[in-house]
């Protein structure tokens, strides 16, 4: 594969949260299940999706776990309270 390309593919299959040999596996067995290509993955620029992002909701869903969560009104609540 030239280098170029195996860079670009590289960083898509980190993009959407897998390795590219995670990636040819996945695409292979559905190939040949399917008998043709039957999915699409595309890469989201969704900020939600950041590794940074994850790694505090993993954060958040350890301490609810582990009975350290503090309950807070939604955010949506306060703003159109604060409209009234």
């Amino acid at each position: 594969m030239d280098e170029n390309l195996k860079k670009q593919f590289d960083a898509f299959c980190a993009d959407v949260g897998m390795n590219a040999s995670v990636a040819v596996n996945l695409f292979a067995k559905a190939v040949l299940r399917e008998r043709c290509i039957p999915f699409e993955i595309a890469a989201s620029d969704d900020p939600f999706y950041s590794e940074s992002n994850l790694k505090h909701l993993r954060r958040g869903i350890e301490a609810l776990n582990a009975g350290k969560g503090v309950e807070h009104e939604p955010l949506e609540e306060k703003y159109e309270k604060s409209l009234v």
